[in-house]
């Protein structure tokens, strides 16, 4: 490949990535993949596609075929690390991160081992890490963010609202900041009263298309006990953002308070493919799926995700544990 071809593609693949149009990033790879079937980069780019998909087998098998000719090809070792750490194996993927660093150090690996140590609980030494980039540039935003959510998860709320309240002048539009901030401004203040004022932002023609929005007052509302109006507030922000997981898994707790075992299991079921480590998500999927009787329901739901996750293998347990139940009954 061209040298000005090469950074051609790259640019684009990058792009897709970024604004998340992945089909398009697919297919540029695999095009370039056409040209040049040995090209490691472009190997290690989808591998890293599919980590950002949740197709973690593919994205691993990828990952270790570029790691066998070029064990310390830092693009794989990342990709890797992000499926480690999607599969919930921080310190596997902390270690991919260190060696990536070792052989390409840019600031966004260190952002990445940041959030394996964070996963870790060890919060002191993730903020640590991401010193290393902000002493050098005050105003790296998702290292800022980055810190913020740890903070947050410290319980240091006042330093996490100041930090976010840094980045809304760095990049006034992201709509998770702005939540951030409103959750963070409203702790002390009576959920009653927050959920209140929530309801006539998402009435304002500029916020009633922000699913974070919704999403905060989704919350807020559950907290008062009005689960019904939350479930429909998680579904606005679910329309909103069909990308977000978050949302999705957050209506299908509410059904399932709500009694509501079928729509439970129309939202969890989903999440639950995406990612089948989620011990909370699977539970609530189990009792769903008792209460209605339907136990063959569940374990054709886990062959399923079975198939798209080869790897986890406490899915086979699962399985094993079903048939022996239906076997019984």
């Amino acid at each position: 490949m061209e040298k000005q071809e090469f950074y051609s593609t790259e640019s684009r693949i990058k792009n897709f990535k970024k604004s998340g149009r992945y089909e398009e990033a697919e297919e540029e790879i695999r095009q370039g993949l056409e040209k040049n079937p040995d090209d490691l980069f472009l190997k290690a780019s989808l591998a890293d596609l599919y980590a950002r998909q949740g197709r973690l087998t593919e994205g691993r098998i990828l990952a270790e075929e570029v790691l066998s000719r070029d064990p310390q090809h830092p693009h794989a070792l990342s990709a890797l690390g992000d499926i480690f750490l999607k599969q919930h194996a921080p310190k596997e993927a902390l270690e991919c991160y260190r060696q990536a660093f070792n052989h390409d150090p840019r600031h966004y690996l260190t952002l990445k081992a940041a959030r394996a140590l964070k996963e870790l609980g060890k919060h002191e030494e993730a903020l640590q890490e991401l010193e290393k980039v902000l002493v050098v540039n005050l105003n790296q935003a998702s290292c800022l963010k980055e810190k913020a959510l740890i903070l947050n998860r410290m319980e240091r709320f006042d330093e996490a609202l100041a930090i976010y309240e840094k980045i809304k002048g760095i990049a006034p539009d992201d709509a998770f900041v702005q939540k951030e901030i409103l959750r963070l401004r409203s702790l002390t203040r009576p959920g009653a009263q927050v959920a209140r004022e929530l309801r006539a932002i998402v009435a304002m023609d500029s916020k009633k298309d922000d699913a974070q929005i919704h999403g905060l007052l989704a919350q807020k509302l559950k907290e008062e006990g009005q689960v019904r109006e939350a479930a429909a507030e998680y579904g606005k922000a679910v329309d909103l953002e069909p990308r977000n997981p978050y949302f999705l898994k957050q209506q299908g707790f509410c059904f399932y308070r709500m009694k509501n075992y079928e729509e439970t299991i129309r939202c969890l079921s989903e999440t639950f493919r995406r990612d089948p480590t989620d011990h909370s998500v699977r539970g609530t999927l189990e009792k769903s799926y008792e209460a209605l009787g339907n136990v063959e329901g569940f374990l054709a739901l886990i062959e399923k995700t079975q198939k798209q996750h080869p790897g986890y293998m406490p899915l086979l347990g699962m399985m094993k544990k079903l048939r022996k139940k239906l076997e019984m009954t």
